[in-house]
């Protein structure tokens, strides 16, 4: 028997997968649950895409680097768009059903953690934080000491040239990204002469600002549901993701905004 639509994609296994807990149930947890599934799908193909991203430039191959990127922006903008559906909640329907939730809080996504690693974010007891199951446990951990997009970046700029100093090379890459003014000097010079290369210095501000923006509607959309109660799971919910704002995940692309106009 030839294999059909519902197979490949493993429908009966995908459409099961949305167990309302609520009694009734109340009509928009299915909506949370869905919501929620569809951020992990995609948090997957993000990781999918940034890990060929980092293959890619360790291959030296920066035109379907900027492909992947540009896949990964658009990505970024359905995450995004995906808030506006929640908000056609009201604090009132998610009440209906929000103690089902018991401990569980989108502050113990895995993935999401993993793509914040890949990215370069580097918290202190990240592990040690939330719960996290054996299997997410192996994967952050290896996140933690693998380089990130950036390092990836700088990597290939060594490769096609660009003068990079050796400790930045050799870095330590369980430590976060820090601005480093001889970083900052390779960027101005590409931003100055090599137009190519700054077209993916500008999509790497495009990602950084993005993952910005859904942070932020991230947290007015909690903030319009819950207002400033506890999160789920007793997280410390708007006040937790407050602090998680302008947090650039390269920030030598945002220092060197600065420094440009000065060159001028």
């Amino acid at each position: 028997m030839a294999l059909t639509y519902s197979e490949y994609l493993q429908l009966n296994s995908l459409l099961e997968s949305q167990k309302l807990l609520s009694e009734g149930p109340e009509h928009d947890e299915m909506l949370f649950i869905i919501i929620h599934q569809a951020y992990e799908l995609w948090f997957k193909e993000i990781l999918h895409e940034m890990d060929y991203l980092k293959e890619l430039l360790g291959h030296k191959d920066l035109a379907r680097s900027l492909h992947t990127m540009k896949r990964i922006l658009t990505i970024l903008k359905i995450l995004v768009a995906q808030i506006d559906i929640l908000e056609t909640m009201t604090p009132l329907e998610f009440l209906s059903f929000r103690d089902r939730l018991e401990s569980a809080s989108g502050f113990q996504s895995a993935q999401f953690r993993e793509i914040e690693l890949c990215l370069g974010k580097r918290t202190p007891g990240m592990l040690n934080r939330t719960h996290f199951g054996n299997k997410e446990r192996i994967k952050i951990e290896k996140r933690i000491t693998e380089p990130a997009v950036w390092d990836a970046f700088i990597d290939y700029l060594s490769k096609i040239g660009y003068e990079v100093p050796e400790p930045y090379l050799k870095r330590d890459y369980s430590q976060p990204i820090t601005a480093t003014q001889s970083i900052q000097n390779i960027i101005k010079l590409i931003y100055k002469s090599d137009p190519v290369n700054s077209q993916f210095c500008e999509l790497m501000v495009d990602l950084d600002e993005g993952f910005q923006e859904w942070r932020y509607r991230h947290v007015k959309m909690v903030q319009r549901t819950i207002g400033t109660k506890m999160g789920t799971g007793g997280s410390d919910g708007v006040k937790y993701l407050m602090t998680t704002l302008n947090q650039p995940f390269f920030p030598d692309l945002w220092e060197i905004r600065a420094e440009l106009q000065k060159d001028v």
